[in-house]
């Protein structure tokens, strides 16, 4: 299932300007005030622009604005906002949020480290990410006394990322509290993927395997991995700059997986019609990955239906099927060819 839509924007890409360098969205299962609650970050970079929107289902949106760390006179100073959550019997959370230093790799929208963004109610920390929590108790009322060791570690449940390259692609994935590198391959026909620098499989012949699924280990866990290249295979014409495949890394359950919104909307549907435009004798497997849903392909609903209990709900913050019990997660990587 899908979380609604926070925000929206134009519908077209205008410019290069607009074009994304890098598109991000993670999905952690938290708590505000003793509420279980879905918390999406989407982190989102342009040759313009550098933001990080903070959505909470039935509770707030807020977007944060970044700058790389170049551009030294425009780097913002920490920043705070209260909330009221209507849905919670209007009590109050504050966040705070500090990437004043922050570090950013690879040229990602998300910062690698000498940063945080944090959330309190009552007193308590309900979620942290990032590595300067100190700074964040010196910053809050001295009176505030932080209980975190009181509420339960958010859990990340899914991490949706766009890359972009011309034949090698690069993520990380958190499995079941493990970090890896994740590394994608593709060039003579084949389709290789690493795992922190070892080679963990290899498709051969894509042009015939151009859709599908194998399982693979690491560190003894086992790993579902569900591929769809057939954009590339099929771009005879060699003129579909904008040609993406999609990989799928899942461990147990797998995940939540949110609704594209903005520009990540708006970059999927330029593939599409592209894609469409490129060849009007596709067939009807290859059609599932050109649906109208921008969001949607074969090898997310075979990622979907490999789960025992199916997609947890995002609609509502206080709902989870038993599929996401069991520490599921789920990397879903759009790899974007850039000749």
């Amino acid at each position: 299932m899908m979380i609604p839509a926070c925000f929206s924007h134009p519908n077209t890409l205008s410019s290069a300007s607009q074009l994304p360098q890098s598109l991000i969205t993670c999905i952690y299962q938290t708590q505000f005030c003793n509420s279980p609650t879905y918390l999406t970050l989407s982190w989102s970079k342009t040759l313009f622009s550098h933001s990080l929107t903070v959505f909470a289902s039935d509770s707030f949106s807020i977007t944060i604005p970044l700058y790389p760390s170049t551009f030294s006179f425009f780097r913002n100073k920490p920043g705070s906002k209260s909330i009221c959550l209507t849905h919670h019997h209007y009590q109050r959370i504050k966040l705070y949020w500090d990437f004043t230093r922050a570090q950013f790799t690879h040229n990602s929208a998300e910062p690698d480290s000498c940063f945080y963004i944090a959330i309190i109610c009552n007193a308590r920390l309900e979620f942290f990410l990032g590595d300067l929590q100190s700074e964040l108790t010196r910053r809050v009322s001295s009176g505030l006394v932080l209980t975190r060791q009181v509420v339960a570690e958010p859990t990340l449940l899914s991490r949706r990322e766009h890359v972009f390259g011309h034949k090698s692609y690069a993520s990380r994935a958190e499995f079941l509290g493990s970090k890896h590198e994740i590394g994608i391959e593709c060039n003579g026909g084949a389709l290789i993927v690493k795992v922190d620098g070892e080679i963990s499989l290899v498709v051969k012949r894509l042009a015939w395997k151009f859709r599908g699924n194998e399982r693979f280990f690491v560190g003894g866990m086992e790993v579902e991995f569900f591929w769809d290249v057939f954009n590339w295979v099929n771009n005879s014409n060699g003129n579909n700059n904008h040609g993406h495949g999609v990989f799928i890394f899942q461990v147990g359950d797998g995940g939540v997986w949110p609704e594209m919104v903005g520009l990540e909307k708006r970059l999927i549907r330029k593939s599409l019609s592209s894609s469409v435009g490129q060849s009007q004798t596709l067939m009807p497997a290859a059609m599932a990955s050109l649906s109208p849903s921008p969001s949607c392909s074969s090898v997310l609903q075979w990622a979907e239906e490999s789960s025992d209990c199916g997609r947890s709900s995002c609609s509502s913050s206080t709902t989870r099927s038993c599929g996401s019990n069991n520490g599921g997660f789920s990397l879903l990587l759009y790899a974007w060819r850039r000749d």
